[in-house]
């Protein structure tokens, strides 16, 4: 089972790591919030255990930008004890909350039960349009059944627009989900990442036929014969 550690404490970060590592668990780690999301991304981890109080992004917002995705069972582990703060952290989409300084063995106890949560990932489809292949569960792309090399952020883009397929998708959401909250109004990073997927998958990325643009609002994957939007 794979973990992800975001805390900006290198000392709890190295004994989590200790502590969970001789227990046959792969552990990632990240530093602040915007690196985690980062490595939520890149390594699909089985459960996250996150601090609030993290720089850049605050615990909240990367538990708000990660349940737009994904349902990873997500554990808070933080000095704040206060409930608002726990009530928050639940409400965005966390899943338990333990409040440092903790005992190993009811942190271990607490990862476990989760761990019995997390949902299989079988199942997950397989989306094809014109000769471009999306294995969603291998996260691989092919087209004409040569292999396409995506960077994180363009494979993102692509899973959030096939998994709505003939459904708007606006630049809003788009830019929360991928690149987080903050930076809902930087539709330049839109633009940009759209156009070099284009170039790797539509046969006239100047006239694109499956991820289309919907003027002022956001953008579309229109795959053959996809119902749209009324």
């Amino acid at each position: 089972m794979k973990i992800l550690i975001a805390d900006d404490d290198p000392q709890i970060v190295r004994a989590l790591r200790i502590t969970l590592g001789a227990r046959g668990y792969e552990v990632v780690t990240a530093s602040d919030g915007k690196a985690a999301l980062d490595a939520a991304t890149r390594t699909h981890p089985d459960i996250v255990v996150l601090d609030l109080g993290m720089p850049g992004l605050t615990g909240v917002q990367v538990i708000q930008a990660l349940r737009g995705w994904t349902k990873v069972p997500i554990l808070v582990v933080s000095g704040r004890s206060e409930s608002w703060d726990k009530v928050a952290a639940l409400d965005a989409g966390a899943d338990d909350y333990v409040t440092k300084p903790f005992a190993a063995d009811e942190l271990l106890a607490r990862i476990r039960a989760l761990g019995r949560r997390t949902p299989a990932e079988d199942g997950e489809p397989v989306v094809g349009f014109g000769d471009v292949i999306v294995d969603l569960s291998a996260r691989l792309v092919t087209r004409a059944g040569s292999p396409v090399r995506l960077t994180p952020t363009e494979w993102r883009l692509l899973e959030v627009l096939v998994r709505n397929p003939g459904r708007l998708v606006t630049r809003e959401k788009l830019l929360t989900e991928v690149w987080g909250p903050q930076y809902t109004t930087d539709t330049g990073y839109l633009r940009l990442y759209l156009s070099q997927l284009r170039k790797k998958l539509e046969a006239e990325p100047s006239n694109p036929r499956y991820l289309v643009t919907e003027a002022g609002m956001g953008y579309r994957f229109v795959p053959d014969a996809a119902p749209m939007d009324p």
